[in-house]
């Protein structure tokens, strides 16, 4: 360790890429206040333009709802992530999604979950917004989101730091 290296900030904050791709908004915009009131924790979403979800960061399945509108990940550092793809999709039983992954299983940052079939949820009446919760927002001193632009799957959209 050099003299300087000393006054270096450790920065061990976890970034989460954007899980779709769309448009990035603020958790507060999800017309569900499980979401936007942040009763499940804090979080983002974006309104998608592309059905395929992908892993916001590195770590392990922990919940594959058997609907498949919703895949959990606990990340090694212990972060709760959960992403709901749509709003009352639960009800559609499975029909517009296709699985990729399975519990237990490690993932990788960018990997393929799960595909929405989004035309499908529209007809069916039901909002395509995606939102991404942390549900132990407790356990983190600081939750940035970047918000309120276009995305790709990878673009940052949240800092954690503890």
């Amino acid at each position: 360790m050099g003299l300087f290296d000393i006054f270096k900030k450790k920065d061990n904050a976890l970034v989460l890429g954007a899980h779709m791709k769309g448009k990035c908004v603020s958790i507060h915009e999800v017309p569900d206040p499980t979401f936007g009131e942040e009763i499940l924790g804090k979080g983002i979403a974006v309104i998608p333009s592309d059905g395929h979800v992908y892993a916001p960061a590195d770590g392990v399945i922990s919940t594959v709802f058997p609907t498949g509108h919703a895949v959990g990940i606990t990340t090694p550092d212990g972060a709760e992530i959960l992403i709901h793809v749509g709003l009352d999709t639960v009800e559609l039983n499975g029909a517009p999604f296709e699985i990729k992954v399975r519990a237990e299983q490690s993932v990788k940052k960018g990997d393929l979950l799960l595909v929405a079939d989004l035309e499908k949820i529209k007809e069916a009446g039901k909002n395509t917004i995606t939102p991404v919760v942390i549900c132990n927002s407790d356990a983190y001193a600081k939750i940035e989101a970047f918000t309120d632009k276009e995305v790709v799957p990878g673009d940052d959209v949240m800092k954690l730091a503890k």
